[in-house]
């Protein structure tokens, strides 16, 4: 087969010109040489030997090599003999999952799936170091393990059958595919040659698979999927056409504009989603039956058990025994004695040599200096440290072992002293930074033993991070620490007649291992000294290791198989080991096996990863010899991917003298150290086996030989036979340990006299782990000795072979199947088409969500890859998955190269990584999650129940004892005289009688930013500025009376002046907020809108704002020709108005109030005449305002209460208004609660916007504020006006912060108020004299209620802090004359107490209606003329449009009533209906923020039935990433919905109105109109 490489079957290439051709490819791979620089070499070697096929220039032929860029893969150099066909059977050739793979992906019609979209800035990630030595790669705790089994592409050279019938499938049908019909010969015929692709396995399969793209449009390598065309017809989304205004970004915090009216047709976003929607709509797998679900209830879908899942068949196994320990030889009492031994008899024998990074020997440690130095060390130890005249140490305690992974000498001095002082050394690894990933942990496990001296070199003490004292610096976690330099000249000569005690081996612990468990902490697995013994006779039996025999060790010294063996056993044997540092692999990846032939070494240990590293590295290795090796130990053979590194090594080396026999893969786990391992035939040991098995039995524990399936299966070696003297059985994996059954997976147990015994100081898992007893199916213990249970999962075989399929640490239980997460890697690692990930590092490891397993892949990727390889890769690795493993990748995240945390050894810290992914801390570069497809087990859809008939529910409200839901205020009839309600009917006569009786009463005065008064008004002054714009109006403006006018004035007092002015003059004035000179083209629309939907005659505002609506930027904006008569009221001649209008009845219209409502509607409501001094009076008696009272405002006056308290109530009521502009606040926080503080206001009203600006801007800023004098301490009430649900947390947290600045603890409470009805709630806390006389009314109470339950429309009152629980707070109290019930949304009738559904409200001033340019009052006719379907069907009712309910609490109101209590729970047009149930935007938005810290805002919004979520990103943009499986994981779990889209923007970027509420209908328009510039978008499949 040795011609495979070579273009032309004829001719052979020479040895040489394929030695340089493998030194290319690697250089490729490695990425040390371009695919350029590549494709020239290469012609050019290839130049002489590749006849011009029909005038093909050769240097095109070496082109079409590969299809797309840098996608080699490492190739076996192929200096290889035709190797006889039986010598290994075809099947199990080491790309079988690479083709296997493949074969699964060609069969996906490639399925368009939306590319994730990212913003350019956030591509640039450089890698940490773009290049580092040859390190390490992938998955696994294990060192650095890398790539699968033949998932490994690169080293086994396949037969030239096996590689036809692909290319000729590909070659013939792919005229179409330019890169595979570039390397056919003749147009459609037959190939003369096989492409020289083929010289690698990967490649052949990248060919195949291009070919196989050209039949079944698979595009590998096309542009991403166009989503620019529109996909959508049209969006659905019916909107009331009352008139819709799009969004403003929030620094002005103007309402909103442009109109809106739906969804642009063509806009990138929407065909993206469209796409993602076509994705989803196709079936995956037949969905689990769920349990029904109970209509209050929400049931997680329990995973109902596959009829047809293979069971287990065989008969119960029994108990396996190893060969008994051989009798008759001598063997020393304890492993001290052996040292003693060689050390008096044998000093000069080597013992240890150590090598540098160049491979040379450092110094060789003979069995006379071990003892030596060991000696001087102990006495040292016991006699030399003191502390307060006390010895540090006594025997039996625990001292740290920190030495290099270099320093083999040092390490070995210090572990056989701390024996010989009776000291237990704990050997941990060299912490390098202060913050190393599992530090942290292994400091615990240094506390939980007690370790307080840590021995270590020189020159590692040297490079330990240090204190400013010069000390070594304490690590995060660990206990104070001393440190002692071991280096010769810091110990002490005993003196001659000191010997340490003559120890036996006894049950005395020796030295404590550490091991860190899937979770990431860290354990120390105690072995004792008998334990230590028994394990290095039972190797010595098992390895057949004779005195002075030569070993080369690769492994880490301080831990598991190469402490065993290189350090232990090998003295019991006075074997000399030469140790091959991790440094000089990294250099040198062929230095052990140079070690092996220099030393003429019998044995060598290694691991998988150095198999293949030594096969990448051997070019031009002529003098290599392996034949002294007797057994080549693999100490990660239990790995899945050891086959394969063992079978190509083999195959390579067997030509350099190695035996197929000596390579013996052996099992071992930190609590039953060795568990098994291959003997060669000369020791008795059977012939090695391999299992060919299917992953689909394996899923269920089962073990299957697959039959035709070719493409799921796991090839697995035996790791041999139990060792001697041990007896192993095979127990189920979870509960009582069962012994399995022959055909069963199930978790392996030994027990002999040489495992460990402890964990240390862990009592409870100790029992668990160390001292299980296995029985049978009847429930007999099988043996009267405990056993301990391994960690590793497997079965017993053939010839009593043991064969391991993976390890309780990596096992992912999903649903009711089990994955192991080494699998999942090897079948990534198989998508190799393009050579994608960064050394094959790949983590693979499963995260709670919904209560189930699901699975993360983490993945490095090269530096060189761009935003569709690896999208392209992603996708891939999916359906690869989903097809060999038949289960869902629930999130797969790519990571620029070199970032995951590393093990100590170069692998990939697992249990960090997970870490990182919970706290968002992994930065990913791209992400792609699947929640759709995994996520299987959500409950039922709700299925709205038939309604019942009214009756029904009347009588059930009776039967059931519950009250009809309805509250009202104070009677109003008896709170005042009816003659001044009759005199006070008409605001513009209180203004006149004000003016009249109380001239120079101050009712207003206005704040700048930096708190001084910039405009006062008396009651005279108001009345006379009143007079000049009615005269204006009337004169120069020409209008009649019922002409609207639209008031286009910064907050002020000339805004009321103007207000007050209309009304003199019988005008309707409409208040508009003026539009902002920075953003002219997204507020002045909006001022246009009003303007033409009120059908204003005529714009009252000032010179400046006069200027600006006719500017030239203006015009940009709207068509400046259209705008009524402006008047600017600046400087208008003082003039009577000669009578002022009286309205003939007060039920005439007085006012308009236009407001934008969250959904994007922009709504005029009708107040009449009546209905305003109707508010004002209510609000006077709920308040308490007289003239003697001042009050502090910090709301904006353009609509709602808002408007009212800053236009209406001074007037009304005479009390004095210091207004502050929330505007200022932008460039002065404090000014309101100076301006508080400063006039000693007793109630002040803000928004919540004012408030999260005080809470976030003065956070840190309380005691600059008490210096300057700010005291709050005389404020009574401080209300928000809101319409919407209280923000419980913000009204606490400024509670909180403002109480060290006198603000009392009840003082913050809330309003509500909507459209139909702008103050239904206000909730004045009386506090003093009116509190004694009882008429205060009870404190806001709050209640939690049951998340869940509110979805399906239903209260249910838990306990605080219960899960899903959600606070919910009065909203304050109801208002004298109003009146409120609770109706079904869909029946109208009344509901009770307690339950959910619409507010409606009664009272003199809910205004009498909608005011809109189109006439539409039909549409919301019933918004204000609702009556009850049963009941009380006589009163006229308004609806509110908000859900709530009514709660009758135990406290009493002021007329000793029991109080009724208000809960708003949110606005009706806002809810989500998503899987039959509503969700209130609020809780989703909640959930999200609380999911990471660097989320500052988030909304929500669903978009054709997909939830979107939008986060604002308080952060750096490559940290984007992190939250988009945060925000998914957070809102399945707490609200069971699936995210469609997740949407990471800059902060801002959520519109947000004057009130602070979220506009989330602009912020959806923006979001399909593609103008939110975000960060990333993720589509979630």
């Amino acid at each position: 087969m040795a011609d495979r490489g070579c273009p032309l079957e004829a001719a052979p290439l020479p040895a040489e010109v394929r030695e340089s051709l493998a030194e290319l490819e690697l250089e490729l791979s490695e990425g040390d040489i371009t695919q350029k620089g590549y494709e020239k070499k290469r012609a050019k070697l290839l130049a002489r030997y590749v006849p011009l096929i029909q005038g093909v220039d050769p240097s095109l032929q070496a082109e079409s090599r590969i299809p797309g860029p840098s996608q080699t893969t490492a190739s076996a150099p192929q200096q290889q003999k035709s190797r006889s066909t039986n010598s290994r059977d075809e099947r199990f050739r080491s790309d079988v999952h690479t083709e296997a793979v493949q074969a699964a992906l060609a069969r996906y019609k490639e399925r368009k799936m939306p590319m994730p979209s990212k913003r350019r800035s956030v591509l640039v990630h450089s890698s940490v170091e773009t290049y580092t030595p040859p390190d390490t790669s992938s998955a696994s705790e294990d060192e650095g393990s890398f790539r699968r089994p033949g998932r490994l592409t690169s080293t086994l050279l396949q037969s030239h059958s096996s590689v036809e019938p692909w290319l000729d499938r590909v070659i013939q049908g792919s005229s179409t595919s330019s890169s595979a019909s570039s390397t056919s010969s003749h147009p459609g015929g037959r190939p003369t040659t096989a492409p020289s692709a083929a010289a690698t396995p990967g490649a052949a399969a990248a060919i195949a698979l291009t070919g196989l793209a050209a039949h079944t449009h698979i595009d590998l390598h096309s542009a991403p999927p166009d989503v620019t065309t529109g996909l959508m017809e049209h969006s659905h989304y019916e909107r009331p056409q009352v008139a819709s205004v799009r969004g403003v970004p929030r620094g002005y915090s103007g309402s909103v504009l442009e109109t809106a009216d739906g969804v642009p047709v063509n806009s990138r976003v929407s065909s993206k989603i469209q796409q993602l929607l076509n994705t989803l709509k196709r079936p995956k797998r037949p969905p689990l039956k769920e349990f029904f679900v109970d209509d209050f209830e929400e049931l997680l879908g329990v995973p109902q058990p596959d009829p047809n899942q293979p069971k287990p068949e065989g008969n119960q196994m029994g108990v396996l025994k190893g060969e008994p320990l051989a009798l008759g030889t001598p063997w020393p009492p304890s492993l001290l004695a052996a040292l003693q031994r060689w050390g008096t008899t044998q000093p000069k024998a080597p013992c240890l040599t150590a090598l540098d990074t160049t491979g040379k020997a450092m110094c060789t440690l003979t069995y006379g200096k071990l003892w030596s130095r060991s000696l001087k060390l102990a006495y040292t130890l016991l006699n030399k440290l003191t502390s307060k005249n006390e010895p540090l140490l006594k025997p039996g305690d625990r001292v740290a072992l920190v030495f290099p992974n270099s320093d083999p000498v040092m390490f070995m001095v210090a572990f056989y002293g701390c024996l010989l002082a009776e000291l237990v050394p704990v050997p941990i690894e060299v912490p390098l930074t202060r913050k190393d990933a599992g530090s942290q942990q292994v400091g615990f496990l240094l506390g939980s033993c007690g370790v307080a001296l840590a021995l270590t070199t020189d020159a590692c003490q040297k490079g330990l991070p240090k204190a400013q004292t010069g000390e070594v610096a304490t690590f995060k976690g660990w206990p104070p620490l001393t440190w002692l330099v071991i280096d010769g000249k810091h110990l002490a000569k005993p003196p001659k007649d000191w010997h340490p005690l003559a120890q036996d081996a006894g049950a005395r612990t020796a030295y404590i291992e550490y091991k860190t468990s899937k979770e990431g902490s860290t354990v120390g697995v105690t072995v004792s000294h008998a334990s230590l013994l028994a394990q290095c006779r039972a190797l010595t039996q098992a390895c057949g290791y004779s005195e002075a025999e030569t070993l080369t060790n690769v492994l880490d010294f301080k831990r598991d198989a190469g402490l065993w063996h290189g350090v232990l056993t090998s003295v019991v044997n006075r074997m000399h080991v030469v140790s091959v540092p991790y440094a000089l692999m990294k250099v040198n990846p062929l230095s052990w096996i140079q070690k092996v032939c220099s030393y003429k070494a019998q044995a060598a240990l290694v691991k998988s990863r150095d198999m293949h590293w030594s096969l990448l590295a051997q070019r031009g290795q002529r003098d290599i010899s392996l034949s002294s090796l007797r057994m080549l130990i693999v100490a990660d053979g239990a790995n899945p991917w050891s086959i394969s590194s063992c079978d190509a090594f083999l195959n390579v080396f067997q030509s350099r003298g190695l035996r197929p026999e000596v390579i013996c893969p052996c099992a071992s786990s930190p609590e039953a150290l060795t568990v098994a391992i291959r003997r060669p035939p000369d020791l008795g040991g059977p012939p090695p086996r391999k299992a060919v098995l299917s992953m689909h039995g394996l899923s269920y524990g089962v073990i299957r030989v697959d039959t035709e399936e070719k493409l799921s299966v796991l090839t697995v070696q035996d790791v041999g036979q139990a060792m001697p003297g041990a007896n192993v059985c095979v127990v189920k994996v979870e509960g009582t340990p069962y012994l399995c059954k022959t055909d069963e997976v199930g978790e392996i147990c030994v027990n002999s006299s040489a495992t460990g015994t402890a964990y240390y100081g862990l009592l409870g898992i100790t029992k668990n782990i160390f001292e299980t007893v296995p029985v049978t199916a009847e429930g007999v213990p099988v043996s009267d000795r405990p056993f301990t249970r391994t960690g590793l999962l497997g079965f017993i075989g053939p010839d009593n072979l043991v064969f391991i399929v993976g390890k309780l640490d990596g096992l992912m239980v999903v649903g009711v199947r089990r994955h192991n997460a080494d699998d999942v890697v090897a079948t990534a690692l198989a998508v190799e088409p393009m050579k994608f990930v960064y050394r094959g590092r790949i983590a693979v490891f499963s995260v709670t969500v919904l209560h189930d397993d699901r699975i993360v892949l983490v993945a490095e990727q090269r530096p060189d890859a761009s935003e569709e390889d690896s999208f392209q890769w992603m996708s891939r690795v999916l359906q690869a998955v989903d097809s060999i493993h038949q289960v869902g990748v629930y999130c797969l995240a790519l990571v620029p190269a070199n970032t995951l945390p590393k093990a100590p050894l170069g692998g990939i810290h697992i249990s960090e990584t997970k870490q990182r992914f919970l706290e968002g801390m992994l930065h990913p570069c791209n992400v792609l999650m699947c929640p759709h497809t995994c996520v299987t087990n959500l409950p039922k859809p709700r299925q709205k129940q038939p309604e019942v008939g009214p009756a029904s529910m009347i009588v059930g409200n009776l039967v059931a004892g519950k009250r009809i839901a309805q509250a009202s205020g104070r009677e109003l009839a008896h709170l005042e005289d009816s003659d001044q309600a009759r005199k006070f009917l008409f605001l513009a006569d209180v203004l006149q009688w004000r003016a009249h009786t109380t001239p120079d009463h101050p009712l207003f005065l206005l704040l700048n930013a930096k708190g001084t008064v910039t405009s006062t008004a008396t009651c005279v002054q108001l009345h006379k500025r009143a007079e000049r714009v009615a005269a204006a109006l009337t004169e120069k403006g020409r209008l009649s009376v019922g002409d609207h006018v639209a008031l286009v004035y910064p907050p002020g007092v000339d805004l009321i002046a103007a207000f007050y002015g209309c009304l003199y003059c019988g005008c309707v004035p409409v208040t508009v907020r003026p539009p902002h000179p920075q953003n002219l083209g997204t507020t002045l629309p909006t001022v246009k809108m009003i303007v033409e939907v009120s059908k204003s005659a005529c714009v009252l505002t000032t010179q400046t704002i006069a200027r600006l609506l006719k500017s030239r930027e203006a015009a940009a904006a709207v068509d400046v020709r259209t705008w009524p008569t402006v008047l600017d009221t600046d400087d208008i001649p003082k003039k009577k108005v000669a009578g002022i209008f009286r309205p003939p009845s007060p039920d005439v219209l007085a006012y308009l109030d236009f407001s934008v409502s969250t959904t994007g509607i922009l709504a005029g409501v009708k107040m009449s005449h009546a209905a305003t001094s109707a508010l004002c009076r209510s609000i006077k008696l709920q308040c308490e305002l007289y003239p003697s009272r001042q009050i502090a405002i910090c709301l904006d006056p353009y609509c709602g209460l808002g408007f009212a308290l800053w236009c209406l109530c001074s007037v009304y009521s005479g009390h004095q208004s210091v207004l502050v502009p929330p505007l200022e606040l932008e460039s002065n926080v404090s000014l309101w609660l100076s301006a508080v503080s400063q006039y000693k206001a007793r109630v002040t009203f803000c928004s919540y916007s004012v408030m999260e600006m005080c809470t976030k801007g003065l956070g840190a800023q309380t005691g600059v504020l008490r210096m300057k004098g700010v005291n709050l301490s005389c404020v009574r009430t401080c209300m928000v006006v809101a319409e919407e649900r209280p923000r419980i947390t913000l009204t606490q947290s400024f509670s909180k912060l403002f109480k060290d600045l006198g603000l009392p603890a009840r003082a913050v409470s809330t309003t509500f108020g909507c459209r139909v009805n702008v103050a239904i709630c206000l909730q004045p806390n009386r506090l003093g004299k009116l509190a004694e006389q009882g008429t205060a009314g009870p404190d806001p109470t709050t209640v939690y209620v049951d998340m869940r339950a509110l979805r399906h429309d239903r209260v249910r009152l838990v306990e605080r802090g219960s899960p899903h629980s959600l606070p919910l707070m009065e909203s304050g109290k109801i208002l004298p004359g109003v009146k409120v019930i609770i109706a079904h949304t869909e029946t109208k009738g009344p509901l009770g107490d307690s339950h959910l559904g619409e507010i409606w409200v009664s009272s003199p001033h809910n205004a009498t209606g909608y005011y809109t340019v189109y006439g539409e009052e039909a549409l919301h006719a019933d918004h204000f003329s609702a009556r009850l379907s049963f009941g009380d069907t006589q009163t006229i009712w308004a609806r509110t449009g908000y859900l709530g309910f009514l709660r009758r609490t135990e406290l009493t109101d002021a007329s000793g009533e029991r109080h009724d209590a208000l809960y708003v729970v949110g606005s009706l047009d806002e809810t989500l209906e998503l899987r039959g149930m509503r969700y209130h935007p609020i809780d989703i938005e909640t959930s999200v923020i609380r999911a990471h810290r660097s989320i500052a805002e988030c909304a929500v919004f669903t978009w054709t039935n997909l939830l979107v979520v939008v986060v604002e990103l308080d952060g750096l943009e490559q940290d984007a990433l992190d939250l988009v499986a945060l925000v998914t994981n957070v809102v399945l779990e707490e609200h069971y919905l699936v995210v469609g889209v997740v949407v990471i923007v800059d902060p801002g970027v959520i519109p947000i109105n004057s009130r602070g509420e979220k506009q989330r209908m602009h912020l959806r328009d923006g979001f399909l109109a593609d103008q939110l510039d975000p960060i990333y978008v993720a589509y979630n499949m």
